[in-house]
């Protein structure tokens, strides 16, 4: 396959845990062809069909000069095997308008993984509110008072902004209630914009686990990202703690529940974020964990991806 992958600029990658190289290492190890480009990179115009310009890499095996452009060039969408957008958030305007542009590319042809549209419909955060069955007592509102009485409710309460990533803007407030009030103008804005409030969950003490779904099959593994010191936030990016271990039988549920049901709306990959026994989000747009589930437990979660982008590509194939 000649696959392409639209991404952040690929010499920020840290290779060493990138799960987006991972992915790049395992197609090439198979014979694939790899491109890369980044978002800013995808044009339009009318009367023509989506394009991008293009680097052709060979991934070297080195540590430093990762990677080898052989080519530069001005490429169709339509023209790759598969379109993978690994882009890492945060969803902003820029991000909608690339998964507009890359829906266009599906129209002209293309194969886009995770599909744009479901991209747009299944926000990390708030993708949680189609199954509440799995989550902690949630309040999304722009509503300061609405905000206040939960807190009296429940006490212990996380806020965080909609458009967050990797544990950024995220706040506790325990009984007491101190900042409460500056933690709200802060991420409410005055009533200008939405938030996610929810009950403490004191799991997280022993990580907030990332189980991954593929192809709507369930990665036996998943990985507790553990708090450090006085942090409450376990994120990688906030330097949590990463531990693989194998899913528990509520990880499972949960995971074969939502992923089999989001695979058929055309998510190939997606990573929930599970606290304890509560489902706290939901990622869609470049979820990771890849290396380091694979090198903790030997399960090698790259190459059931790139199984299952075989398989989705070879249906689509069938299906024309």
């Amino acid at each position: 396959m000649n696959i392409l992958f639209v991404a952040d600029p690929l010499e920020v990658f840290k290779i060493y845990k990138d799960t987006t190289f991972s992915m790049m290492r395992e197609a090439q190890r198979r014979g694939h062809r790899v491109a890369a480009c980044e978002p800013g990179d995808l044009t339009w115009s009318a009367g023509d069909v989506v394009h991008a310009t293009v680097r052709e890499i060979t991934l070297t095996g080195e540590d430093e000069e990762w990677f080898r452009v052989d080519r530069t060039a001005l490429k169709a969408l339509k023209d790759f095997d598969a379109v993978l957008m690994r882009k890492d958030p945060p969803f902003d305007s820029e991000y909608f308008y690339a998964t507009h542009l890359l829906e266009q590319a599906e129209r002209e042809g293309a194969k886009v993984f995770n599909k744009p549209a479901a991209l747009r419909d299944h926000p990390e955060k708030l993708a949680i509110m189609e199954f509440p069955q799995f989550v902690s007592p949630t309040l999304v509102t722009r509503q300061p008072d609405e905000v206040r009485r939960f807190h009296e409710e429940h006490g212990d309460i996380i806020l965080k902004p909609l458009d967050g990533m990797g544990g950024m803007g995220i706040f506790r407030v325990g009984p007491e209630g101190l900042n409460l009030g500056s933690i709200i103008e802060t991420l409410n804005r005055h009533g200008g914009t939405t938030l996610m409030v929810q009950r403490f969950v004191p799991e997280i003490s022993q990580g907030d686990k990332r189980v991954l779904v593929i192809g709507g099959q369930v990665v036996p593994f998943c990985l507790a990202r553990i708090p450090q010191g006085s942090e409450i936030r376990g994120n990688l990016a906030a330097g949590g703690k990463g531990v693989a271990q194998p899913i528990t039988e509520r990880d499972r549920e949960i995971a074969e529940t939502i992923g089999p049901l989001l695979s058929g709306r055309g998510l190939l990959l997606i990573g929930l974020d599970v606290i304890g026994d509560c489902l706290t989000e939901i990622n869609v747009t470049s979820p990771t964990c890849f290396q380091e589930i694979t090198q903790q437990t030997g399960f090698d979660v790259p190459a059931m991806f790139i199984d299952a982008l075989e398989e989705a590509v070879d249906r689509d194939r069938t299906v024309l």
